[in-house]
């Protein structure tokens, strides 16, 4: 039990005496639970928690979070209870303990539900405690120093979740070295000829360079010294996995990458990072656009940092970090200075609050999220923040993920101003809403108090936040379309019925929703229009129930007003308008379907519901229709043909062409209001006489 007497020397440099005996008691009651148990390597099982309690203790966490980590599989992989932790070390570790623990005991679909649930459980216990993911991560970092005893498709799958998730959370917080370890042990498991290769290749050019990185660092400290600049300044190399992100960003040969030194500048204060960079500017040349001034403007896990990059001796190009030392405090080890520095400052408070704000953001979009598909995207797009800094018009700086757009901005101020926006304003230009930001752009939204979410919006915003809030309200908003529909619907049963819908008694509702074990009258309808309920099932379950007669007549026909949002949907393969004859046909799931009566697509094995529909009188909305138009090869008729449309009062959605030897197949999508707008179209376009034919476009593929 050597690595136990380290870890008892460890915490004693911090701890105090009567809780270091309460972590040499956690280590036994940790080895007696586990005995018997070994690893895949075959050591004992034991060594595990120790080694997680290790990588905590430099941290300088507190004594329930070492106990935490020397317990962390107990409850999962022992008879021990979390009763009997609370008991024995207190309600704090066993809280802890329990957030550690997966969900083993309920069985889910597929490993993507489980890991979605896992992570989702993980998530709310560190919300509640942050300790809890510092634990985690101290476990997957064990576990990934020790993958090599594993087989390779389960290495492969470890080593892509700790890259995909953990590496990302890591970096989240804060935590420097822990998350390089990751990334580098993440790679190596993942893609283990690529590392062996650059793993030989570096260590041969470590000591080709050994000499020049000698050079460099000599030169660098006598002129800080010459601008009487105090700071320490030290050399490193970077990690495996950033040179290969650069070879493969930049298509580059190993032999190519000349920058896999970097040197860092610890300064005492803030005017004296920039009193640094000055001088460093002056003793080799800036390469351009390679400077980034992490101090005026942090990155989201509050690191702040100088970066830039000079024209070192032999072209060979140098980058180089300047900040305080308080600072690289936060640098290194991120939320976790919080317990590592006693006298904390205002900085890294700061960090804990922001820390705290995040997490709870993060679980309120992953709250909205249906599927554990949905679930992990939105995780993992909110663990890659390549940032860039945008202004809002009073100047406030908000920082987003590289690709967002004026939507993501919107929803990051406010969800409401998400939901209203309509337009928006890029450095005083009206821009459309999918326009990317960049960083010193000032976003100005529009919004309407009337104004709801585009679908179309999915295709593009690139935050979390955004995503969840769009499918939230839209998947509200198609509730409660199709619960108007399914009362429409239900109506019209009642109606070939002959019952009165005001006669079905609230009872009668209530004895529904106790049968189905459905909790709202909301839900039932919306089902009805989703087309997951038969309307005459239910409202013969409803006149069952009632003493109103159900005698079957002849069944009414639903009005389409082209109003209804999503709950009703026009066929893409035939583009039914106002004027052609029209049938319903309701599929699970999708709502109300509206088809020409000869849609080539429709056949009586359709799975779903039919139903009578016709047009509404006064319908003022506009509706896509295809033209194809076999037009001569002369000049101008793309001219003629795009006016005679827009004199006819309609709208060019979309165009494209095909050309021949003597004629052009034009292909249009034009707005129109019915059928006789659309006739009036075509007749218009016969009178110009390159125009040979003119066909309505139905039943495309």
């Amino acid at each position: 039990m050597a690595d136990a007497e380290l870890l008892i020397e460890e915490v004693s440099s911090y701890l105090k005496p009567q809780d270091v005996e309460h972590v040499r008691e956690a280590i036994e009651f940790s080895r007696v639970a586990h005995h018997g148990q070994t690893r895949q390597s075959g050591d004992p099982y034991v060594t595990h928690p120790i080694a997680v309690a290790r990588i905590l203790a430099p941290l300088h966490l507190d004594t329930q979070s070492i106990i935490a980590a020397l317990l962390h599989d107990v409850i999962e992989d022992t008879e021990i209870t979390a009763e009997q932790i609370a008991e024995k070390f207190g309600h704090p570790v066993a809280t802890l303990v329990e957030g550690l623990s997966k969900l083993e005991k309920i069985q889910f679909e597929t490993r993507e539900d489980a890991q979605a649930e896992n992570f989702r459980k993980m998530l709310l216990a560190m919300a509640r405690d942050v300790r809890v993911i510092l634990i985690k991560l101290a476990d997957r970092l064990h576990n990934m120093r020790t993958l090599e005893s594993m087989r390779h498709d389960k290495c492969e799958r470890i080593a892509r979740e700790t890259m995909e998730i953990y590496a990302p959370i890591a970096n989240r917080l804060g935590l420097n070295d822990i998350y390089l370890e990751l990334q580098e042990l993440g790679f190596k498991y993942m893609h283990p000829n690529r590392y062996g290769v650059l793993s030989k290749a570096l260590r041969v050019a470590r000591g080709n360079r050994r000499e020049v990185l000698g050079k460099i660092l000599d030169t660098i400290r006598q002129r800080l010294a010459e601008q009487h600049v105090n700071a320490d300044v030290s050399g490193r190399e970077k990690n495996i996995y950033s040179i290969y992100k650069k070879m493969q960003s930049k298509s580059l040969a190993f032999s190519e990458v000349l920058d896999i030194y970097g040197f860092r500048v610890l300064v005492d204060d803030v005017p004296s990072c920039y009193l640094a960079l000055g001088a460093l500017h002056g003793l080799y040349k800036p390469i351009p656009g390679k400077f980034k001034d992490y101090i005026a403007i942090p990155k989201l896990n509050d690191y702040q940092s100088l970066h830039t990059t000079l024209f070192g001796p032999f072209g060979t190009p140098i980058e180089i970090q300047i900040r305080t030392h308080e600072m690289h405090k936060i640098a290194e080890a991120g939320v976790a200075s919080h317990w590592l520095y006693k006298n904390r400052h205002t900085a890294i408070n700061e960090l804990h609050k922001k820390t705290n704000k995040w997490l709870h953001e993060l679980l309120e979009s992953l709250s909205q999220s249906s599927n554990s598909t949905e679930f992990l995207e939105h995780l993992k797009v909110d663990l890659f923040p390549a940032e860039v800094f945008v202004f809002t018009p009073k100047g406030k700086i908000l920082s987003l993920t590289k690709g967002a757009t004026a939507v993501d901005f919107a929803y990051s101020v406010h969800t409401d101003i998400g939901n209203r926006c309509i337009a928006v304003k890029i450095n005083h230009e009206l821009m459309p809403l999918r326009s990317v930001l960049r960083n010193g752009d000032r976003v100005e939204i529009i919004t309407a108090p009337h104004a709801k979410p585009n679908p179309a919006w999915l295709s593009y915003v690139s935050t979390s936040k955004a995503r969840s809030h769009i499918r939230h309200f839209l998947k509200n908003m198609q509730s409660g379309e199709s619960a108007h529909l399914g009362e429409r619907l239900l109506n019209q049963a009642f109606q070939a019925m002959s019952i009165n819908p005001s006669d079905i008694k609230e009872g009668c509702w209530e004895k529904l929703l106790r049968d189905t074990g459905i909790k709202s009258r909301q839900e039932i309808l919306a089902d009805i229009g989703l087309g997951r309920r038969l309307n005459m099932v239910v409202a013969r379950q409803l006149a069952c129930n009632s003493e109103a007669p159900t005698e079957t007549l002849s069944k009414s026909v639903i009005t389409i007003q082209g109003t209804e949002g999503m709950a009703v949907q026009f066929a893409n393969c035939c583009h039914p308008i106002p004027g052609d004859i029209i049938i319903g046909l309701i599929k699970p799931g999708k709502g109300l379907i509206i088809h020409t009566h000869d849609c080539s697509t429709l056949n009586p094995g359709n799975n779903g519901q039919w139903l009578d529909v016709a047009w509404d009188k006064n319908i003022t909305r506009t509706f896509a229709v295809n033209l194809k138009l076999l037009v001569a090869n002369k000049r101008g008729v793309l001219a003629r043909v795009a006016a005679a449309i827009a004199d006819a009062e309609s709208n060019i959605e979309n165009v494209s062409f095909a050309a021949e030897d003597e004629y052009t197949v034009l292909r249009f999508t034009l707005e129109v209001s019915n059928r006789h707008h659309l006739a009036s179209i075509m007749r218009s376009l016969r009178k110009i006489p390159e125009v040979g034919r003119i066909v309505r476009e139905q039943n495309a593929p």
